[in-house]
């Protein structure tokens, strides 16, 4: 059961690439990425963080590449892991074409800080050569130095102007598979200069706030970013930078997605704050369903209301729902119809088997 949004979010046309086999842009679904914080030449720490990222439902992770032995480390890591891999390129252009040729699916660069024009060229042929897309990573901490002289701060039109330059360069030498971001670790800047963008060019963008701290206070303002850009249909890819284990940006990233109704993706829980109403303990049964039901990638929803006074109407338009009761008796709802009692002791298990047949079922009838 699924419930309709009341707006549909139209999103803004782009064009689409491809980061491997994952596309990105046009009517394709909004992709969740993250950063792995390993050291890249540690093989074996990085592609055991490429997998976890990854198994919480990353579409996409970057990995950075600052010197040789990082970027030919790509060679081994892609070989064990099946998800797209881009590397994360700071001014040395010898770090671009080794990534490319070690099976990096995309560049983060910006081409203006590579070098001149020969250099450019030769990271170009070398993206080419190896079916290799681009990001265009525009920040508001590494502006180029003409620009913040005019400008005299970070600004939108900085940002904006940036991101048009390097996309003129890669224009001029005939490359459109790329993407490009405007990143700010300020809110507002980040959302209008996105917007600007938005106006003027048809690539897919790829939205973050950039170091946006703590795992809560960089939730909420990548939440608050990412929501408004979003709810105005901007957007084809998303990043939330947390100073935290990368494995959170993903949850958080999706959760963001599944609360626009933009990308559904595993269980997604109504569940009330608990009150001196509630029939049983709603926030440990919450923490322990959250994780027994990890595992399921079909998208269900799935109700958990401590008392009568809101549960039977968030029932009604859930998949599983239940709903607290008189002594320890609390009531299952399926597809939004009471199905039977079910004594507290009981109900952790017996919603996971419901969840579990509810996505077996889905999953059957989408084959």
């Amino acid at each position: 059961m699924s419930i309709r949004p009341f707006r549909d979010i139209k999103r803004r046309k782009t064009k689409t690439i491809n980061v491997g086999d994952v596309k990105v842009g046009g009517e394709n679904p909004i992709t969740v990425q993250s950063m792995t914080n390993t050291l890249t030449s540690d093989v074996k720490s990085t592609i055991k963080q490429i997998q976890e990222i990854q198994s919480e439902g990353a579409d996409i992770v970057r990995v950075s590449c600052p010197d040789e032995s990082s970027s030919k480390a790509l060679k081994e890591i892609t070989k064990h892991v099946n998800i797209p891999i881009v590397a994360d390129i700071h001014f040395h252009y010898k770090r671009a074409i080794e990534a490319a040729e070690n099976g990096a699916s995309c560049l983060r660069i910006n081409p203006g800080n590579i070098g001149d024009k020969k250099k450019i060229v030769e990271v170009i042929k070398s993206a080419r050569d190896n079916n290799c897309s681009i990001r265009v990573g525009v920040n508001a901490g590494s502006l180029e130095k003409d620009i913040l002289e005019r400008f005299k701060e970070p600004c939108p039109e900085a940002l904006v102007e940036s991101a048009i330059r390097n996309i003129e360069i890669l224009e001029d030498m005939d490359f459109s598979n790329l993407k490009v971001s405007v990143k700010s670790s300020d809110v507002f800047l980040s959302v209008e200069a996105y917007r600007q963008l938005s106006r003027k060019i048809d690539y897919p963008l790829h939205l973050g706030i950039t170091e946006a701290g703590s795992f809560i206070s960089g939730s909420i303002k990548s939440s608050i970013g990412l929501g408004i850009l979003l709810k105005e249909g901007i957007g084809d890819t998303i990043r939330i930078s947390l100073s935290d284990d990368p494995v959170k940006e993903v949850t958080i990233g999706n959760e963001i997605l599944k609360s626009l109704n933009l990308r559904n993706r595993g269980v997604k829980i109504i569940s009330c704050p608990s009150c001196a109403r509630q029939g049983f303990q709603v926030i440990d049964t919450v923490k322990v369903l959250e994780k027994k039901l990890s595992h399921i990638k079909t998208p269900i929803t799935l109700s958990i209301i401590g008392c009568v006074v809101n549960g039977p109407g968030e029932a009604a338009m859930t998949d599983v729902g239940i709903t607290g009761g008189r002594k320890g008796s609390n009531m299952l709802y399926l597809s939004g119809v009471q199905s039977e009692k079910v004594m507290t002791d009981d109900m952790i298990a017996k919603v996971i088997d419901e969840v579990e047949k509810k996505a077996s079922e889905l999953e059957k009838n989408q084959k």
